[in-house]
């Protein structure tokens, strides 16, 4: 968090679409936000969708980074690779984020599981890396690395190639999700190829054995070309916090409920401190639809009255998200 801007909080999954979560908003008993929705002024919604690449929280951390660009295509790698220097060498577009990741097939369908969940170490990382770029190479894609559990790409097939998020896709179904673009077809090979390459690769045999998912495949993200860097004293200043992203995904309504609660307990509680003393914040409550953004605001006192008397109920004003 930078102190140059107010404390900015991003809280996707607040009103998730799943039926049993749905189901649960009417009980959920939250007094620390409702404190909150009394003492912040709501500012003009952003409105999305579920069928969105990009999805409103990621959305408006962009913003607040200075980032732009279309659904699917919000510059991330592109900046990552600006801040290694790598655009310099390499190329200022055509940039991605390759994730490692584990594809359960079913019978009708194929499913991510969450890749956090593998947690290669940065020695397998890297020997994935290195067995998967030849292949990534004779479509002239170069493989960098950036994390253990995330790699940068670079060709001129992933330039303005709309991509989905992985939180889209994080425990979920694939094909709703795979890109669709000019390019498709070669990722599409590519992932085909590198289940058939990794499914005997020794660091998946040792994986096994210690009753570890092997990595069979990757997901592509990131896409998206930096048209101008974002300026200074514009970095991320919105903290996104995803402990309800788990178990919205899953849909299971208790734990969702449970971090709800201790949300409330914590991160909120030290936000309405924050607002109590006149220190700026601002709080983005995230939907499928809908995503607002609370700020603490220079007001008349009877500006401030009416709001404690007319802010809707958590509950109430979640169900509009």
């Amino acid at each position: 968090m930078l102190d140059n801007g107010p404390m900015h909080i991003v809280i996707p999954y607040a009103a998730p679409v799943g039926p049993q979560c749905q189901a649960a908003l009417a009980q959920l008993q939250l007094p620390v936000l409702a404190a909150l929705l009394e003492l912040l002024q709501p500012t003009p919604p952003l409105l999305g969708n579920e069928t969105s690449l990009t999805p409103l929280a990621e959305r408006i951390q962009a913003k607040c980074m200075g980032l732009t660009g279309p659904d699917g295509l919000v510059p991330w790698a592109a900046l990552d690779a600006e801040h290694l220097g790598l655009r310099r060498v390499h190329g200022e577009t055509g940039w991605a984020w390759i994730t490692p990741c584990h594809w359960q097939v079913n019978a009708d369908h194929v499913a991510l599981d969450d890749p956090r969940e593998l947690g290669l170490t940065a020695a397998e990382s890297e020997a994935l890396r290195e067995a998967m770029q030849t292949y990534f190479a004779e479509d002239g894609i170069q493989l960098h690395p950036l994390s253990n559990s995330t790699w940068l790409a670079h060709g001129p097939v992933l330039a303005d190639l709309p991509t989905a998020s992985l939180e889209r896709v994080r425990g979920g179904t694939v094909d709703t999700w795979m890109p669709r673009g000019a390019g498709a077809q070669t990722l599409r090979r590519l992932q085909n190829e590198m289940q058939m390459l990794l499914y005997t690769h020794p660091v998946n045999d040792a994986r096994v054995q210690r009753g570890l998912p092997p990595v069979n495949s990757f997901w592509i993200s990131g896409t998206g070309s930096l048209a101008a860097l974002p300026a200074a004293g514009s970095g991320n200043q919105a903290e996104l916090v995803q402990t309800l992203a788990a178990p919205a995904q899953r849909d299971d309504a208790y734990a969702w409920s449970q971090a709800w609660a201790a949300l409330d307990a914590t991160t909120l509680t030290d936000l309405l401190r924050r607002a109590k003393a006149n220190e700026p914040v601002q709080l983005t409550l995230c939907g499928e639809r809908m995503a607002t953004t609370f700020e603490l605001q220079s007001s008349p006192w009877w500006n401030r009255l009416q709001r404690r008397f007319t802010a809707p109920p958590p509950a109430e004003f979640l169900l509009t998200l």
